[in-house]
């Protein structure tokens, strides 16, 4: 494990998305009095729906708060698989519903066409972020670099914040950070879920190349620091 890697076990799904949700806020509000402003890109999936739906109800300055995707799946907004309508569903709710929202998807007919503008949306954003939200794949994927992707290589070692993804065997073609986009935060959050992914997460604590789990670039790196969430 390299010496930017932290573990924490608050407990089950609930005990772990309560506390998750507490220092994050802390963090966001500290952001907030310091630059006025504060910034944090979310991923989807099912993990973190119990995160957001606590993280809403914590008196923030929502108004002074940019959030956007770490990834997405590029279909419609209200379609089931859409990170978009995950996060306005469980988010940004109530109060939260001040927070800017930055979405990747655009009116492109796919990602690779769409990549610019989600590029260009990018610039606008405050960075570093305060705050990467990440998941883990059983496969060993975060964010959407996935294992066998032929854009992998090119989300490794691109320049570019985003990048379009065609995974091997999800579905769905994908707009995603790129890992320098990952990198380009303050603290990194992985959550992991149950035992199984917990066998994944140690198994990438291993050795072994990181193409083939691109996990492993976020745990090996050591420029954020990051904190692993793991609920019983």
């Amino acid at each position: 494990m390299g010496p930017t890697v932290s573990e924490i076990r608050p407990g089950d799904d609930r005990q772990t998305a309560l506390a998750l949700a507490t220092s994050i806020a802390a963090q966001l509000t500290a952001a907030i009095l310091l630059r006025g402003t504060a910034s944090m890109a979310l991923s989807g999936g099912r993990t973190p729906a119990p995160l957001f739906d606590a993280l809403r109800d914590c008196p923030l300055a929502w108004d002074k708060l940019v959030i956007v995707q770490v990834d997405e799946r590029w279909v419609a907004t209200d379609h089931p698989d859409s990170n978009n309508h995950l996060i306005r569903e469980h988010l940004l709710q109530g109060a939260a519903a001040a927070a800017r929202f930055v979405p990747m998807k655009n009116e492109a007919t796919d990602p690779y066409q769409g990549q610019p503008d989600c590029e260009k949306s990018m610039q606008g954003v405050p960075r570093p972020f305060d705050i990467m939200l990440l998941g883990m794949g059983d496969d060993g994927h975060t964010a959407s670099l996935f294992p066998g992707a032929a854009e992998l290589a090119d989300g490794l070692s691109t320049q570019a914040m985003t990048l379009a993804v065609t995974p091997p065997a999800a579905p769905h073609p994908r707009m995603t950070l790129s890992l320098r986009g990952l990198l380009d935060s303050r603290r990194i959050v992985l959550q992991i879920s149950g035992a199984a992914k917990e066998a994944v997460y140690r198994l990438a604590l291993g050795a072994g190349a990181v193409a083939d789990m691109p996990i492993r670039a976020i745990l090996r790196q050591s420029q954020v620091p990051v904190e692993v969430w793991i609920a019983d």
